[in-house]
């Protein structure tokens, strides 16, 4: 006879093994694609950035510059010093601008993440993050045109880590800090996903994130406090989907907790100061709520 634990742990085990089985390629696949274009191709991505400078776009160059910032494969710890010394050589800070605010939305490695919930998600989340960059570019040009938004005078510049001088070692090592780094949170993900899976009912995650706009308002407030880097959430977001929440609080969620998540505001801070982040902070929370109500309005339309 089995009791009533030992048939709790098998549902929960096998909403655990489904889980893993849907989600997991997408974090391997991930996982080897952003480390070989960190080694491969971060230096061009920086050099494409530099050669922009010599160029006559203007405002528009925050489009290339967000593009690029979306191939980026760097963490924020990884874009602030690149950021810095773009503006010391020179870049306009509009163009510097949209590629750090893409770059901490979006690279290779999240947007493969993010196939697992759908190619609608994914091609929404990246545009989402593309009009978020082109837009903080375009501000900071109507009203930082005669003064600086960054203050890059508390800035150390943060090693680089990637230096041994055989490229298969680094390319190795790189994978094995990448996973490292996203793995427990994409293990604790899936379990926090089986458990609101078995013991969250539908009705709740309905009455949550299913409101039109409160939804969207409440899934844009709980993104910070409950965003996980490395795709953590995807297996959540997934859960709570499939439970009722609209695709635009699932964006509102991602966009804000990406934007906001605690491992990216302390260096978001050391490059803008404590004024300038709180605008930053404003900004971020804003457009994830309107892209996300934007959203819903645009797929009840449809």
């Amino acid at each position: 006879m089995i009791d009533a634990v030992q048939r709790e742990a098998i549902y929960l085990w096998y909403y655990l093994d489904i889980l893993f089985r849907q989600i997991a390629g997408y974090w391997m696949l991930g996982t080897l694609i952003g480390s070989a274009v960190s080694i491969f191709g971060k230096d061009k991505l920086v050099g494409l950035m530099e050669r922009m400078q010599r160029s006559r776009l203007g405002l528009f160059g925050v489009v290339p510059a967000a593009l690029l910032g979306i191939a980026s494969p760097l963490c924020m710890y990884g874009t602030v010093p690149i950021v810095a010394s773009l503006i010391k050589k020179g870049m306009r800070e509009d163009w510097a601008a949209s590629f750090m605010i893409c770059s901490i939305l979006l690279n290779p490695q999240l947007i493969i993440y993010s196939g697992a919930l759908g190619p609608t998600v994914v091609a929404l989340r990246i545009v989402s993050g593309f009009l978020c960059g082109v837009l903080a570019g375009a501000l900071i040009c109507v009203f930082y045109s005669e003064s600086s938004f960054f203050k890059l005078a508390a800035f150390e510049k943060i090693s680089n880590r990637d230096t041994d001088p055989a490229i298969a070692v680094r390319l190795i090592k790189n994978i094995g800090r990448n996973m490292r780094a996203t793995g427990p949170f994409f293990l604790a993900g899936i379990l926090l996903a089986a458990l609101f899976q078995r013991y969250m009912p539908t009705s709740a995650i309905d009455a949550l994130f299913g409101q039109g706009g409160l939804g969207i308002l409440i899934a844009t407030t709980v993104g910070v406090p409950l965003y996980a880097c490395g795709g953590g959430n995807i297996p959540l977001i997934g859960s709570w989907m499939l439970q009722g929440m609209t695709i635009g609080g699932a964006l509102a969620f991602m966009s804000s907790g990406q934007s906001m998540k605690i491992t990216n505001l302390g260096a978001v801070k050391i490059i803008l100061g404590a004024k300038h982040f709180a605008f930053y902070a404003a900004y971020c929370m804003a457009y994830s709520f309107l892209a996300g109500w934007l959203t819903d309005i645009f797929a009840r339309a449809g």
